[in-house]
């Protein structure tokens, strides 16, 4: 992977599996569960000039990866929730881009992004936890792929999404030697 592949994936680019086994599932649940602690303990203690540092040449900050993640997560967690109460929904995209650009993705505090993650994905572990198989297999339309996915494919997307941009944070404060 050249230089600028490596920052923007730092733990590669997602690639969906033809299947979930139970086990991938209890990892992927275990990877979102742990994803609020860590993603504090990384960013705890940055001064507000080291969370506005971007994770690479035209890349978001810190403070924008903190909020984005929020943002995203939300988003994750209201599909969900759509896909087990609606027969094959078509979600709404949105445009990450533009939300990282506004002011408070920008500039509010990054305190305002953290319980509401340690919150949100105390309810969501709780409702991923108790999904059964079957329901593990429906499906919601992504208008934007023009595909079915399924719910299975979904978790492994956001433990992904943890992994990536907790890699983003982590893999800048090693090069800039912030630790």
């Amino acid at each position: 992977m050249n230089d600028i592949n490596h920052l923007r994936y730092p733990v590669g680019e997602f690639s969906p599996q033809a299947s979930y086994t139970a086990s991938d599932i209890e990892q992927n649940i275990s990877i979102i569960e742990q994803f609020p602690e860590k993603l504090k303990n990384t960013v705890s203690g940055l001064t507000d000039k080291q969370l506005d540092t971007p994770y690479r040449d035209e890349g978001w900050t810190i403070r924008q990866v903190v909020h984005h993640a929020a943002d995203s997560h939300i988003n994750s967690y209201t599909r969900f929730k759509l896909t087990l109460t609606e027969s094959t929904p078509t979600i709404k995209p949105y445009y990450e881009n533009r939300w990282a650009e506004l002011p408070e993705a920008k500039t509010a505090p990054i305190e305002l992004s953290l319980p509401l993650l340690k919150a949100l994905h105390k309810r969501w572990i709780v409702m991923l936890k108790n999904i059964t198989p079957e329901q593990m297999k429906r499906k919601f339309q992504h208008p934007e792929s023009n595909r079915e996915i399924a719910l299975d494919e979904l978790m492994h997307l956001y433990a992904w999404h943890c992994s990536h941009h907790l890699a983003h944070i982590t893999e800048l404060k090693k090069r800039m030697k912030w630790e």
